[in-house]
């Protein structure tokens, strides 16, 4: 069991990770991105498959969006996590937003993350996310213009 002096450190170095992709994706530096990610990590991501199986999955989506933003604005809101020894989770609200290469401003949607963590080799590492928008259930569409 932690101390709330140990969780209190873990928290933050956990924190530290998330503040690396929001870095990482501002950079647009794909080799960042990967540090907080586990090699083996499952991702439900926003776009297709239904999960993205490995580090290199997961930022192939990051490339896609590199291609066509000029800008990367990335925020996380409210995270919230829950530390216990070896083991982490949290969940926020995020939004990807910036210019497009054309010139175009793009104002982006909050989504909901979700992130489990464990502490391999010392280090906190993202074994798995999930990325998600509300869905209206009579339309069968996602619902994008929420705000947290």
């Amino acid at each position: 069991m932690l101390t709330p002096t140990q969780r209190e450190a873990e928290e933050a170095e956990i924190r530290g990770q998330i503040d690396k992709i929001i870095d990482g994706l501002r950079a647009k530096d794909l080799e960042a991105l990967k540090r907080p990610y586990a090699p083996g990590v499952v991702s439900f991501d926003i776009e297709p498959p239904l999960q993205h199986l490995g580090v290199e999955a997961k930022l192939e989506n990051w490339a896609r969006v590199f291609a066509v933003f000029g800008d990367v604005t990335y925020e996380v809101r409210d995270l919230a996590l829950t530390v216990g020894d070896g083991l982490a989770f949290g969940h926020a609200f995020a939004r990807l937003s910036g210019t497009l290469k054309d010139g175009t401003a793009v104002d982006g949607m909050w989504v909901r993350v979700t992130y489990c963590l464990q502490k391999i080799d010392g280090t906190w590492l993202i074994v798995h996310d999930q990325v998600s928008v509300p869905l209206d259930v009579p339309t069968g569409r996602g619902v994008v213009d929420l705000e947290p």
